[in-house]
């Protein structure tokens, strides 16, 4: 077996199961102008790792995200023939068992928290209410906790932050609310939409270090969706590189210049560089065979 084919989960105890378990993973909508088929089978594993997805927008990697919540939209709908977590059947789970397990088990954080935090609630009621919602704690608890969690996320002065209404804080303070308001229940798996794609690169590099952080001492899976190859290269352990909706390829994170699959080596092309070997930026040529075949590593799990 080559290496790129084992780019899947992989632990130090052969005894460990995945924390999450996909196989064969589909989500379509419709809409006034037709079906559109999002994902198309995907599959893949997910332990006590830094799992980074990537690939163009509309490739399909945040519906792979959502749909592991069941956060599809009213118009969509999933199918898989396995979505495990924790032996728990993600597709069999009904809305109120979901519903306990979103924001507690497992926790996601969007893109951009001045879209996903409430304007008219401080951000520390917010923290808290996070924390008295999946926990039968008083107020005054959820309230030391979530100071607790602003000191743990690397905010100065917790006390005068928990007072701030969103508009309040800058971007990246704010991203690292968001993180403290998803880790405040001690999730078992966090995924992470597009976390500093907002931010500036001194942020960016701040709020993956926190997370980096987060993921080594409490033993947490961690699914990072990005569009930044380089980002995902240095900073996670295993890449699923997607287009059209199907995964073309899984690596290992720091042999992704090692790349077989063409989608994947026209991506890494893409890139601008510094040393002058691109005369001009090349442009990706997409071949439409891509989706109709399946790559002998592409849902690699180990």
């Amino acid at each position: 077996m080559n290496e790129m084919k084992m780019a899947g989960f992989q632990s130090d105890d052969p005894n460990e199961a995945p924390l999450i378990s996909v196989r064969d993973l589909h989500v379509r909508f419709s809409t006034p102008k037709g079906p559109v088929h999002a994902v198309r089978g995907v599959s893949f594993d997910l332990g006590r790792e830094r799992l980074g997805i990537v690939g163009e927008s509309g490739s399909g990697k945040s519906q792979t995200g959502r749909a592991l919540l069941r956060l599809t939209a009213g118009n969509g709908t999933i199918d898989a023939s396995r979505m495990m977590f924790d032996d728990m059947d993600l597709m069999k789970a009904g809305a109120k068992t979901m519903r306990s397990i979103r924001g507690s088990r497992i926790s996601m954080i969007m893109q951009d928290p001045k879209y996903s935090l409430n304007p008219v609630l401080t951000v520390g009621t917010q923290i808290a209410e996070s924390c008295r919602r999946h926990e039968n704690v008083s107020r005054s608890e959820a309230r030391r906790r979530a100071l607790a969690m602003l000191e743990t996320v690397r905010i100065r002065e917790p006390e005068k932050v928990y007072s701030l209404y969103p508009h309040q804080v800058s971007g990246g303070m704010g991203q690292r609310i968001m993180i403290a308001m998803m880790l405040i229940t001690n999730p078992q798996v966090m995924i992470a939409d597009e976390p500093t794609s907002a931010l500036d690169v001194t942020v960016q590099m701040q709020v993956l270090s926190l997370l980096d952080d987060m993921v080594r001492e409490r033993g947490m899976g961690l699914v990072l969706i990005s569009h930044d190859l380089n980002l995902v290269s240095s900073f996670c352990d295993r890449v699923l590189v997607m287009y059209g909706g199907r995964i073309m390829e899984t690596l290992d994170a720091k042999h992704l210049d090692r790349a077989q699959h063409p989608y994947t080596k026209g991506l890494l092309n893409c890139l601008p560089r510094l040393d002058g070997k691109h005369d001009d930026l090349p442009v990706l040529k997409r071949d439409p065979a891509w989706l109709d075949e399946t790559p002998d590593n592409a849902g690699e799990a180990g």
